[in-house]
């Protein structure tokens, strides 16, 4: 019997198990697919929002300001990668200006430190790129970039560390409330027992909620995203985000720095039926060309190296949806949980634990919790001596297996064996950056898939790109015989 299963893996379930993990009680995060952060938090933006255009005492509002700050301290004590780069949001004519100047009034309402509006010539020396078509900005310096799933990998280990399960590959498929506890089918078989249950499934929350609620007070709707990725090397004409002016679509196409030095261009906005599959598309990615191009002068087109898509978790309800069921007692929901999601998702998981769920009046603080996580430095960023060290006691780290990156195959093996451990391509790519340069895993691929076969003994044939069916090969085409 768990005190707590929380449903999902994304940011926002790993930050609320690092959050429970703070008590002494059991907690089980159950995740559907074969990764944390392998929807939502994995294709987005990547954006810390300075709050500047949620509804003046909205949750948004309220836990995306609160959220800000406190990334700052997550920042110290995760070992998370932070880029505070700022953002510039513009405007072209004076219409435009007028609600440029309603969103100052919004960000003064809820309380954005240090915002200012500046001349295009005042923006124009801090972002020399910047389209001679833009006439006034909105200067947002608490704007930050960071790593998504980076953010959640570090939540979620902490968690591991402090006492939370995480079980990869268990989809929910049947919920009953039994006198007071639920019963929690697994993979339409097993059954795990929970006093408390938290949806915190992203796009699929709303079908959470429908296993177990007659009348589910919230629905989602998936709204796709999708984006470009410009080569690391060629990353310096753009210093902030540069945002237009929002719409009832969303913050609109960006031009967004990242913390690795890549550039995004997106996302375009489209409402899509199937929530978990997002397909890139000719229109779309010409639509972010297009729109790219008017925010900022020089992008470097040619040097695109990679296209990719996501959903976001756009609800029927203009604010965020973090309630205990009204006809469950014991079930919570964390619905709608889009754009600022990432920005306030710390902020949330305290809110729904301390406020909602009032845990602190249930159980008692865990004595032992120790919220540091230690991310390994990449090998080289290391100082000479240090390498040198490191390759004396292990010549794996003299074995470069992704020359883009520069990552070692001592690097890779630890990922696989890590707290979080991955037997996935992309599960190492993302916890490493193998595969995540110039290539893109043209050169490394097969050999990080090899490293995965021989580290879990198992066939190639058994090595998934990412998803469970997303097997490299179906059979071998060259035996050797006897």
């Amino acid at each position: 019997m768990f005190d707590y299963i929380i449903i999902g893996a994304g940011i926002i379930g790993s930050m609320v198990a690092r959050e429970l993990s703070k008590y002494e009680c059991k907690v089980l995060v159950v995740e559907k697919e074969n990764d944390v952060a392998n929807v939502q938090t994995l294709a987005n933006s990547a954006i810390i929002h300075a709050a500047y255009n949620p509804e003046p005492g909205s949750l948004k509002a309220i836990l995306n300001i609160k959220g800000n700050y406190m990334y700052d301290q997550l920042e110290k004590e995760l070992d998370i990668p932070i880029l505070r780069c700022g953002a510039y949001v513009v405007a072209y004519n004076e219409i435009e200006e007028n609600e440029l100047d309603r969103l100052a009034d919004i960000a003064a309402q809820n309380g954005v430190p240090e915002f200012s509006v500046l001349s295009y010539s005042e923006a124009f020396k801090k972002e020399p790129n910047l389209s001679s078509n833009v006439t006034k900005v909105l200067s947002l310096p608490t704007t930050k970039v960071t790593y998504p799933w980076e953010v959640a990998f570090a939540a979620m280990e902490n968690a591991i560390k402090n006492g939370v399960n995480l079980k990869l590959n268990y989809q929910v498929t049947g919920i009953k409330k039994t006198n007071d506890y639920f019963e929690v089918e697994i993979n339409n078989q097993d059954i795990i027992n929970s006093k408390y249950l938290i949806n915190a499934a992203g796009v699929s929350s709303d079908d959470i909620a429908k296993l177990i609620e007659k009348q589910p007070k919230f629905l989602i709707k998936g709204r796709k995203g999708e984006y470009f990725v410009i080569d690391r090397r060629y990353g310096d004409f753009v210093n902030h985000v540069i945002y237009p002016l929002p719409t009832e679509a969303g913050k609109g196409v960006l031009v967004t720095p990242q913390v690795h030095g890549e550039v995004l261009l997106g996302p375009n906005s489209i409402w899509v039926d199937d929530k978990n599959h997002p397909t890139t598309t000719f229109e779309g990615l010409k639509y972010v060309k297009d729109h790219s191009k008017t925010l900022i002068n020089n992008i470097p087109y040619d040097r695109i190296i990679r296209s990719f898509a996501g959903v976001r978790a756009s609800s029927n309800h203009e604010d965020f949806y973090i309630k205990e069921s009204e006809e469950v007692k014991g079930l919570y929901h964390l619905g709608g949980i889009e754009s600022p999601g990432l920005s306030a998702a710390p902020a949330i998981a305290e809110y729904l634990v301390n406020e909602i769920m009032q845990v602190n009046n249930k159980y008692e603080l865990n004595k032992s919790y120790n919220p540091i996580r230690k991310k390994p430095i990449p090998y080289y960023d290391l100082d000479e001596n240090k390498q040198k060290e490191l390759y004396a006691a292990n010549n794996l780290y003299g074995r470069i297996i992704c020359k883009c990156e520069r990552i070692t195959e001592k690097e890779i093996i630890d990922a696989i064996h890590g707290t979080l451990g991955s037997s996935t391509i992309k599960g190492i790519k993302k916890r490493t950056r193998a595969g995540a340069g110039l290539c893109q895993g043209g050169y490394c691929e097969e050999k990080v898939m090899k490293i995965i076969a021989r580290e879990l003994n198992v066939s190639p044939l058994e090595v998934a790109y990412d998803k469970k069916e997303s097997k490299l090969f179906t059979s071998e085409t060259k035996v050797v015989k006897k």
